[in-house]
């Protein structure tokens, strides 16, 4: 039997932390979440969207587009072990998202200690052009023994 790298111990320990929030974690239950990529300060997510995430217009909703951002800006900043929340977030709307879009959330780390973090997301289309771009701060939760 061979011994696991401590690369391979980190990567496991991510994706059980990632793994316990998101079964906690309802709202992004609800949006259909799967993962593509975890590792640590680093997370990328798929959904498709779906006719209950439509708007007046007939595109994805954007609180629908922020959700997604945010929950893999959650997963990406709770992906060290330590409990973080978001502190603040923004997002740019660069192109509508069609109804039946697959599309793809990557949150990566842009800058992180042990009490912030600041985080950056990619939100894209099937065809890879960016859609929106989500900026994420991130604070670790009070009281968080670790």
């Amino acid at each position: 039997m061979a011994q696991e790298s401590v690369s391979d111990q980190a990567a496991l320990r991510t994706q059980a932390v990632v793994q316990s929030l998101y079964l906690a974690d309802r709202a992004s239950q609800w949006l259909g979440l799967e993962f593509i990529e975890v590792v640590p300060g680093r997370v990328r997510i798929a959904m498709r969207v779906r006719e209950d995430m439509i708007n007046g217009h007939g595109m994805c909703h954007g609180g629908i587009v922020f959700a997604f951002a945010d929950s893999a800006f959650a997963f990406a900043c709770n992906s060290h072990g330590d409990p973080m929340v978001a502190a603040g977030g923004s997002i740019e709307f660069l192109a509508p998202t069609p109804l039946g879009e697959r599309i793809t959330a990557t949150a990566a780390e842009v800058f992180r200690t042990t009490r912030h973090g600041i985080y950056d997301v990619a939100v894209t289309g099937a065809s890879g052009a960016v859609l929106a771009h989500f900026r994420g701060r991130c604070s670790r939760l009070r009281g968080a023994n670790s």
